[in-house]
């Protein structure tokens, strides 16, 4: 009898990279584990951080790491966009933008001078984007980098044909889960965990420091209220601000505040006045 699983073709993925430090993708690898069990269930057609094999489109799955910061990297992510029956976004740099996105708020032409010996010869945009700003993503896992753990499930998810489930409540939720004191309440530190959502294990206030909002903006955030009490407590608007554009400064939740908390007395802020 002729076997019948030869014939089944597997869901093929492929994995993209644009503008980031590969600290996602080294996830997937650091998995190896996983990794192995994943590849015997799907062809993996792309993913030059493993492997030098480049097959063509389409693809099932499609992992894009990286933020779009050139016009290349636009047309680029709609052809890989029409490759991909499912998109998912990995990664603050994919999801918000990265930190590179910082440039945002200032001027191309200035960054490039003060870095580049021939800043002419450097062809970017003047912002960092998320990949959604782009082209229809079906799902986006955040996070500086990604959990592993949530990456392979959020594979396994989409093979499956079932929504992801990822943390939906803030990284204080972890903190009392692990029996972490409160930074902001014992020490006095301004701290984004009440706004931040939850994934990293509240890796940083374990150690004795704030969060930087590296998994972005929990569900129904009030920012505003968080940084008042901060500056009630003394913290000035220059450190909180440079707190909130961080690693996810550019997603809704964390410019609006941000561009907020700059704002002048008569209510224009700095980045109009550019």
């Amino acid at each position: 009898m002729a076997d019948r699983t030869a014939s089944v073709r597997k869901p093929r993925l492929a994995v993209f990279k644009f503008a980031s430090c590969d600290g996602c993708q080294l996830q997937l690898l650091d998995a190896c584990g996983q990794l192995m069990q994943l590849a015997d269930r799907v062809e993996i057609a792309q993913f030059l951080e493993a492997s030098s094999r480049v097959d063509p489109g389409p693809y099932d799955l499609g992992l894009v790491e990286g933020s779009i910061s050139t016009a290349e990297d636009v047309e680029r992510i709609q052809a890989i966009r029409r490759d991909c029956r499912f998109l998912v976004t990995i990664g603050a740099c994919a999801t918000s933008g990265g930190i590179q996105a910082l440039r945002n708020w200032g001027k191309i032409d200035e960054f490039l001078s003060a870095v580049y010996a021939s800043p002419e010869t450097i062809d970017a945009l003047a912002t960092s984007t998320p990949i959604a700003d782009h082209v229809p993503v079906d799902f986006e896992l955040r996070g500086c980098p990604v959990d592993p753990h949530q990456l392979l499930d959020v594979v396994t998810s989409v093979l499956l044909g079932r929504r992801p489930k990822v943390p939906s409540q803030s990284v204080c939720v972890e903190c009392k889960s692990r029996g972490t004191v409160c930074v902001a309440v014992a020490r006095g530190i301004p701290c984004l965990g009440p706004v931040t959502q939850a994934g990293c294990g509240a890796l940083c206030p374990t150690h004795n420091r704030e969060c930087f909002g590296c998994y972005g903006p929990a569900e129904a955030v009030n920012l505003v209220s968080l940084t008042g009490f901060y500056e009630q407590q003394g913290a000035s608007r220059e450190h909180l601000t440079r707190l909130v554009r961080g690693i996810n400064g550019y997603s809704e939740a964390f410019r609006c505040e941000s561009d907020r908390l700059q704002e002048e007395p008569d209510g224009v802020s700095t980045r109009e006045r550019a």
